[in-house]
């Protein structure tokens, strides 16, 4: 096969038919994307432009074998980016056309979009603005809860997405607690485990994926039952006076009636969503995949949890920052030109 040269590339992006966004409209929409959540920000995404479209794919080489052995993470965080670029496309005057997992014979390739003019509104605006302000924030939340109508309304916006969200409370969250806490213990035991977040996390200034020491809390990483991830030791503070076993932080779990790359595609998009809300409606949030890593975990929560009704794909833990928090650093992004190629052409 023949590849298209970079000026060829450019004609084919900049040079669009009429009705197509040029190429700095493209390259901004995947830079938006790139600023998608992902599993120890591993970034495991790959985009290519032809001429009247954009395709996104996996990239299997960013996986944690590890930490995600069926890859299910990846496609999570590849789904969370796909939601990224329709949001950046919005607010950029285009309606993403999306056509999920387009080639049976090419399972990497996940999506491919289609481009329409589009009008934005305020709110398409307000959600983008949102895209640079996310954070994954792992400190302690404050005492006072979200209110039960923000809540709803991120339930709201996860089944707007195709995909089923629970405010886990009661029984219920006490066994979501439980999962997660033997989880990571079941993973920390593994050694190879251990080597890959040694390898994700503690990353030093200039790389451009992973989890910094900037980002990471500093101490203890258990907020009342709540464990966290253990990651490398961290330097971020937690913010005003100790709040450790006082966070009120509320978990959701986002759930699929199936378990496969299209249910975790669409989980991913839902939890952009999700996580966009949250952020413009002012909340702290992180996604925690770790208690569905585990197999046996991860039974523990679709049959405890869920009672049997669904398959889990995400949790996300939303509250109000801690009184007095700094503001987060940004993680570490992919340049454009490292995730944005043309299409192979024969």
């Amino acid at each position: 096969m023949l590849r298209a040269s970079q000026q060829d590339f450019n004609v084919e992006v900049s040079g669009m038919d009429r009705g197509q966004p040029d190429e700095t409209t493209v390259r901004a929409a995947v830079a938006l994307a790139g600023r998608a959540p992902s599993v120890h920000n591993s970034q495991p995404w790959r985009w290519e432009a032809g001429a009247r479209s954009l395709h996104l794919y996996a990239d299997r080489t960013r996986g944690l074998p590890a930490t995600d052995p069926q890859g299910a993470d990846l496609v999570v965080s590849c789904g969370a980016a796909l939601h990224h670029l329709r949001v950046g496309l919005a607010a950029l005057g285009w309606r993403a056309k999306i056509h999920r997992l387009p080639n049976p014979a090419q399972p990497d390739h996940l999506a491919a979009i289609e481009f329409q003019p589009f009008e934005p509104r305020e709110s398409h605006v307000a959600l983008a603005a949102a895209i640079p302000r996310r954070r994954s924030d792992r400190r302690a939340f404050s005492s006072w809860p979200a209110p039960d109508e923000i809540l709803q309304q991120l339930v709201k916006t996860a089944r707007a997405e195709g995909v089923d969200a629970h405010v886990v409370t009661g029984k219920a969250h006490d066994e979501l607690l439980i999962a997660t806490a033997k989880a990571a213990g079941i993973q920390e035991a593994d050694p190879a485990y251990q080597a890959e977040i040694r390898q994700w996390s503690g990353v030093y200034p200039g790389a451009s994926a992973g989890v910094p020491a900037a980002n990471i809390p500093a101490g203890s990483h258990q907020y009342g039952d709540l464990r966290m991830r253990e990651f490398a030791p961290g330097s971020l503070l937690q913010g005003g006076p100790s709040l450790l076993g006082e966070d009120a932080g509320t978990l959701l779990v986002l759930s699929t009636s199936s378990d496969d790359d299209l249910s975790r595609l669409r989980a991913g998009e839902a939890t952009s969503a999700v996580l966009l809300e949250a952020t413009a409606a002012g909340l702290a949030s992180c996604p925690l995949s770790q208690p569905l890593e585990v197999v046996e975990t991860r039974e523990l929560v679709r049959d405890e949890v869920l009672d049997g009704a669904s398959c889990p794909q995400l949790v996300i833990r939303v509250g109000w920052a801690a009184f007095n928090s700094d503001p987060l650093p940004a993680t570490p992004r992919r340049p454009v030109i490292d995730l944005l190629r043309d299409q192979e052409r024969t």
